[in-house]
């Protein structure tokens, strides 16, 4: 069985996938496959962008989004007699069987499914299924600069299929594998106002929702950040030799989110 294994430390937002997609698709007709997508309104792969923070603590976030080949397509439910899962786990759309089905639009939850009013027919991402019955790699993973998108076997990504994530909705149970999720984070700057310097090295904690602790300490510049959580209520206390110490209690975290200044007086 196939598998796509994305690693998002190493996207950078380039959209070569997303071109490479539109290169191989666009005016190519791949039958029994794919009919040719249109060059404009359909994005069988996309780079999906996500700001999390505040000025001056930002940081991007760029997921590739395509067809998840799902295990459990909600689409091949939708309309068995047009949609199929070949034997490697590819999941095709029949350009020819799928006419005038709209309904495979809707019933996708990844939004990955487009409709082509010219040809009357839903399309999507297909693996690129006429290079991989050569022997060759999708498009845009032939075409990924940084490395982050990979396909292959799924035995050979095993170890980092075991740390992966998916984006499972409503268990379709899908085959695309994401490395390095960013989350949300929490961060934050610690300074001594008399002096008006940042304060490096000072204790700081953070209390999940379950209620354990996570900690770290300032940096060169004063910053401090906990990454790789997840919407909740948390605490954060700050300790530093000869200081007062601070806190900020229950902050409620929908978003990545800076909590700015914590100006700690002197003992």
């Amino acid at each position: 069985m196939k598998v796509f294994v994305i690693d998002i430390d190493k996207c950078s937002g380039c959209h070569n996938c997303q071109i490479a997609c539109k290169d191989e698709h666009c005016g190519n007709d791949w039958m029994p496959y794919a009919a040719p997508q249109p060059n404009s309104g359909q994005f069988w792969m996309r780079v999906k962008q996500k700001d999390h923070g505040q000025v001056p603590k930002v940081r991007v976030e760029y997921t590739p989004w395509m067809c998840m080949h799902c295990d459990n397509p909600a689409c091949e439910a939708a309309a068995p007699e047009a949609v199929s899962k070949r034997d490697d786990g590819l999941v095709i759309i029949d350009p020819v069987k799928s006419k005038g089905k709209r309904e495979l639009v809707d019933a996708c939850p990844y939004g990955a499914i487009f409709y082509n009013e010219e040809l009357d027919i839903p399309q999507k991402c297909t693996g690129c299924a006429h290079l991989v019955d050569q022997g060759e790699l999708p498009h845009c993973v032939d075409l990924c600069a940084t490395g982050a998108l990979r396909f292959g076997d799924e035995s050979e990504f095993a170890d980092e299929i075991a740390n992966a994530e998916t984006f499972d909705f409503g268990g379709a149970a899908p085959r695309v594998y994401y490395l390095n999720r960013p989350h949300l984070f929490i961060g934050g700057e610690v300074w001594d106002p008399v002096d008006d310097e940042i304060i490096e090295g000072a204790k700081v904690t953070l209390t999940m929702p379950d209620g354990t602790t996570r900690e770290t300490e300032t940096d060169d510049f004063g910053d401090f950040w906990f990454r790789r959580i997840d919407e909740g209520t948390y605490d954060v206390r700050i300790e530093a030799a000869g200081y007062q110490s601070a806190e900020r209690t229950g902050i409620e975290l929908r978003e990545s989110l800076n909590l700015g200044d914590f100006p700690l007086n002197r003992a």
